[in-house]
């Protein structure tokens, strides 16, 4: 049983903070506290007041609805086995709910998010950063942190990535710059616990959120949120990379129709993925647009450009 929380009522310029969606230097922002301590839940879980141009309002329900464990929570689940005997036990490794809630601080420093409010306005950029869980990592200075979060709300792992704030592109100079919450947090253990991967979509902890809405799959977590901004009419998932669309992965989307937008140079590998998630997951259907492979200039090919780069008039 939970307790009961309410928004923290006013008393003075000290019971308000910065809120995590639009960081207006005005103190903006009221927390969910416990109504018998005055303890705050989280400190990104209330409402901004800014209701109008922001709109971030983070509720006890929906943090509860996420959090899974602490630390690295290993959540054993049977599942039947074929040969009706006994139960397969198999071990889930989660991340703590704690190092999503604590990234959702310094957007000012965060060149992704920097990027969405150039290219789509506060607004929107806010909107898309508490849709997506959007962090911001200390790992590189301006790095993004998007979180694996599962249908079930639980956190598998985040990927860490350093983007350019004025065009939106990965840092690859000197290096690429890339890696993963998991890996940094069992670096700084003691003792790590073994940790066995076990990857989603990124964006599938939305699809409980609308049953029947049509799902659009894009290699990079980048193109799904853009994708979120261009088109809502879909649910924007990213498999992360060429080759991680998988049945596996594709498992949770039974039922539903499912748009894959390949990268300009991916369009046959995934026509042919389509199929063979068809076959795999029957009622759910699966389709590649060509559209991008008709738009794209030889330019664009050599490029390997994907939905997120096209600037739609």
């Amino acid at each position: 049983m939970h307790h009961k929380y309410h928004l923290q009522p006013y008393a003075g310029t000290p019971s308000r903070y910065r809120c995590p969606g639009c960081n207006h230097r005005t103190k903006t922002f009221k927390l969910y506290v416990d109504a018998d301590t005055g303890e705050p839940l989280a400190p990104h879980v209330g409402r901004c007041n800014r209701q109008d141009s922001c709109g971030y309002h983070f509720t006890p329900k929906q943090y509860f609805a996420a959090v899974g464990g602490y630390g690295l929570a290993v959540q054993s689940r049977q599942y039947p086995s074929r040969n009706r005997a006994r139960p397969v036990t198999v071990a889930e490794y989660y991340i703590s709910p704690d190092y999503v809630n604590n990234s959702f601080v310094d957007y000012d420093k965060n060149n992704f998010y920097q990027y969405l409010i150039n290219r789509f306005g506060l607004d929107v950029a806010a909107q898309l950063a508490q849709t997506y869980r959007i962090g911001t990592s200390s790992h590189w200075h301006g790095a993004t942190i998007f979180w694996q979060l599962d249908a079930r709300g639980h956190v598998r792992t985040g990927k860490i990535m350093l983007y350019n704030k004025q065009n939106g592109k990965r840092v690859k100079q000197p290096f690429n710059h890339i890696t993963w919450a998991h890996t940094q947090i069992l670096k700084g253990m003691d003792v790590p616990p073994a940790f066995h991967l076990n990857q989603c979509l990124f964006g599938e902890h939305l699809l409980i959120t609308a049953p029947y809405k049509p799902v659009a799959i894009v290699e990079s977590e980048k193109t799904a949120i853009i994708g979120a901004a261009l088109m809502p009419a879909f649910i924007w998932l990213a498999c992360g990379s060429l080759e991680g669309l998988s049945l596996s992965k594709c498992k949770v989307l039974h039922g539903r129709k499912v748009m894959l937008f390949p990268d300009v140079n991916a369009y046959e590998k995934w026509r042919l993925k389509a199929v063979e998630l068809q076959r795999a997951l029957p009622g759910t259907i699966f389709r590649a647009s060509k559209d991008l492979e008709l738009m794209a200039t030889a330019t664009d090919r050599k490029n390997g450009i994907d939905l997120g780069d096209v600037e739609f008039v």
